[in-house]
């Protein structure tokens, strides 16, 4: 560039040189400046060695940096900041804290640099001592601690801070404000955000474009979608930013149809667009239309990320369609998407629903890194898919990998020593949950503690651990104490427990059901008959079931008593053969409760 140049290059022209391959960073370019002024003997030119060091640090090459820091013979507080601010892009807080240590006069230049990289690494009681220790504070002192706040999930410090800014007279800017506004967005302190807007209208900043999807976003995240939306429509300066706030305000206030109108109607979409209206169908159980969204997607060539997969992958699993959930596999292999903790755990969470072991096993084991969520999947999902063995083996298997388990883990635990009956071992597994592991056993644990005893036919026990538990029983629990009952044919406590839950949840059609059926199963029609006049009288009606499957790619729906399918009279036709061909094997199955079930269809 310079070898065969006619141009007098000097003092004042290599720096601008040197800023222009920083500016466009270009290391390459760059260091042929640097021997050119080598050859020239400007190496110990003040000015021209700051520029070198910032440029090199600016291309992410601290070391060339340092040697050049190094090897000056001249440095000024400029060449130090220069030095420093290489070590804070490249992030490394260690180095960085002690090049900081020997300057030999810190200025706040160099110490607000500090407070950003000791906040962007999580560091903050140590940004915050710095800070303190500060003897002069401008705005971008206090603004880096804000950001510090804010970042490491410190909101209401960060209000806090942004108060005693107020107080003492700073002139804020808009990069205090977008601080502020995400602080009150995470708080869902609409007040507040209110009364920030109200500031950012006094001082004129609200045509900043920033500042406006700051606020959407906050109004949306707060739940005031009015505001969000009148926003949005009298912004002065609209971006990709502001359209995806609106859409995910929308989407969050349960709005789906405006949410897609607005989609339909964005001028342009980006992979967020795609993945808030897909996560946003799959929040609302639109699962069929989470599919076809995503499909939509492809078409248009916009490649989806580690988000909208898990959007699509959480559809495949509630509607239990298990081919397309091994399409979506396959797909996330074949276009390299990064199967994080979250993906990969979705993941097996799809198989293991789905009934596809060995699938879901092979995702875990293809997972470059693990949490505990990945752990309790599997743990779950072997348990669920009865090979229970399997998932005590791979509990013991956490502990041994160094992986402490968690409440959800002992959910899953305790959940397979249910489908076992192993009484003894759930105890014992309920019982280290505080002797081991200092965790308090929650509802859920209890739920299945309850179960386990009930399903063993310990029916005294399960009751007592209801009597002496520590929080009130919740649905699930009582439904399994009662199930148990009616499974083991005591009549005498069914009865009891069933009316008492019945007494203290009036409108819960299980139970009534439940008990009715206990009735029905001794003969007992009277009140079988009176319980089903109360559910009439107190308008509790049956919730009809519900079943899919998957077949040929496409899933299916069937209502209990629904006749609406297009196959009906097929899918009739074959009940009936396989009713004729279970009696033929001398399969009989009980009528009383089927025919307590006929009103209801």
């Amino acid at each position: 560039m310079l070898r065969n140049s006619p141009l007098c290059v000097d003092n004042y022209t290599y720096p601008i040189l040197i800023q222009g391959c920083s500016i466009n960073p270009s290391e390459f370019e760059g260091r042929e400046v640097h021997d050119h002024v080598v050859k020239m003997g400007f190496e110990s030119d003040v000015y021209v060695v700051n520029n070198l060091v910032n440029m090199y640090g600016v291309c992410g090459n601290v070391r060339d940096a340092r040697k050049v820091f190094d090897e000056s013979p001249v440095l000024d507080s400029v060449s130090w900041n220069s030095m420093l601010a290489g070590y804070v892009l490249r992030g490394n807080v260690d180095e960085a804290k002690l090049f900081y240590n020997q300057m030999p006069k810190r200025n706040v230049i160099a110490s607000n640099s500090m407070i950003v990289l000791l906040g962007k690494s999580g560091r903050v009681n140590e940004a915050h001592q710095l800070f303190n220790e500060l003897e002069e504070k401008d705005l971008v002192s206090w603004t880096a601690l804000m950001s510090c706040y804010e970042q490491n999930g410190m909101y209401g410090e960060a209000l806090d801070l942004f108060s005693n800014m107020c107080n003492k007279g700073f002139s804020i800017d808009e990069v205090v404000f977008v601080a502020v506004l995400s602080a009150c967005s995470h708080l869902l302190s609409l007040r507040i955000g209110e009364l920030v807007h109200g500031l950012v209208l006094r001082i004129g900043f609200e045509s900043y474009v920033n500042l406006q999807n700051a606020l959407i976003h906050m109004y949306s995240k707060c739940g005031d979608v009015l505001a969000a939306q009148k926003l949005f429509n009298t912004g002065s300066f609209l971006d990709l930013i502001s359209w995806n706030s609106m859409i995910s305000g929308y989407l969050k206030c349960g709005l789906l149809e405006k949410a897609r109108e607005l989609f339909d109607n964005m001028p342009e979409k980006d992979v967020v667009s795609w993945s808030s209206m897909i996560s946003g169908y799959a929040q609302h159980d639109k699962f069929p239309e989470t599919l076809t969204l995503f499909h939509d997607m492809q078409r248009e060539g916009v490649k989806p990320d580690e988000t909208t997969m898990v959007s699509v992958v959480s559809a495949c699993t509630q509607l239990s369609a298990l081919d397309q959930g091994k399409w979506v596999d396959a797909y996330i292999r074949k276009n390299g998407i990064k199967v994080n903790i979250i993906l990969g755990t979705t993941l097996i969470n799809m198989y293991m629903k789905c009934g596809s072991v060995e699938n879901a096993v092979e995702v875990f084991y293809r997972m470059e890194e693990k949490g505990v969520s990945s752990w309790n999947a599997l743990i779950m999902g072997l348990a669920m898919n009865g090979l229970v063995e399997s998932s005590l083996e791979m509990f013991e298997e956490m502990k041994k990998c160094g992986m402490v388990p968690n409440e959800i883990t002992f959910v899953a635990v305790l959940g397979a020593c249910r489908h076992m009956g192993m009484v003894e071992q759930g105890r014992q597994y309920f019982d280290s949950m505080v002797k081991v592991y200092n965790i308090e056993p929650n509802i859920k644990h209890y739920g299945c503690l309850v179960d386990l005893f009930g399903r063993s036919g310990l029916l005294k026990e399960a009751e007592k651990i209801i009597d002496t538990m520590p929080m009130t029983p919740d649905v699930a629990t009582w439904g399994a104490l009662l199930g148990a009952c009616k499974k083991h044919g005591d009549k005498e406590m069914g009865e009891r427990i069933g009316r008492k839950v019945i007494e203290l949840l009036p409108n819960h059609d299980g139970f009534h059901v439940l008990l009715s059926n206990i009735y029905a199963s001794e003969g007992s029609w009277v009140d079988v008959v009176e319980i089903r006049g109360m559910m009439s009288r107190q308008g509790v009606v049956k919730t009809p079931g519900c079943s899919i499957i998957e077949a040929n790619g496409a899933v299916h729906e069937f209502m209990s008593g629904d006749k609406s399918h297009s196959r009906i009279e097929e899918i009739e036709g074959m009940l009936h053969e396989m009713v004729g061909r279970m009696k033929r094997l001398g399969y009989t199955h009980g009528m009383s409760e089927v025919l307590l079930d006929i009103d209801d269809e």
